[in-house]
């Protein structure tokens, strides 16, 4: 039980410090924001679903404002990059850079949940939900992230969502 709380205090504080870095991302004191991504990088780096993230607004802070061509090569290349298209609202073009990472990786779970974020976005449910489905089962991580991603909050009440949470 005092392993449980522990690892709740340790998270609750993950999230708090990646917290205060998206506030000043969003405020657009892009310095700042990068200054505290690094800082929860380097002191929360056993929570990966928030290290992921973090790594890609760093990422985004530091490009912001530079007007380079991207050139995408590896299967993270456009996983990332379909991130930030998503992150950007530009949901279509999200899609196009996950349907060429899938080609690389035909077995990555992370490709099916990224393009479920991006269906329902687009209000795609039933594509959304075949992708979702497609992801849970590559990896069933996924089903506890998509009932707790705000991104799939139009989902929680549907009872394909709940059906195909509780099958995986």
């Amino acid at each position: 039980m005092k392993e449980e709380r522990t690892k709740k205090d340790v998270y609750v504080k993950a999230l708090s410090a990646y917290g205060d870095a998206m506030k000043e991302f969003h405020k657009g004191n892009l310095e700042k924001a990068e200054e505290l991504l690094k800082a929860f990088l380097e002191k929360h780096d056993t929570e990966k679903e928030l290290v992921d993230r973090a790594k890609i607004y760093l990422q985004m802070a530091r490009e912001k404002g530079k007007k380079e061509t991207i050139s995408l090569k590896t299967f993270d290349d456009y996983v990332h990059y379909s991130i930030y298209k998503i992150n950007a609202g530009d949901y279509e073009e999200a899609l196009l850079l996950l349907e060429k990472a899938l080609e690389m990786q035909k077995e990555e779970g992370r490709i099916f949940y990224l393009m479920a974020d991006a269906y329902v976005q687009l209000g795609k449910t039933e594509d959304a939900m075949e992708c979702l489905k497609k992801a849970f089962q590559k990896d069933r991580f996924y089903r506890i992230l998509a009932q707790n991603e705000t991104d799939f909050a139009p989902l929680w009440d549907d009872k394909k969502f709940k059906l195909i949470t509780r099958l995986t």
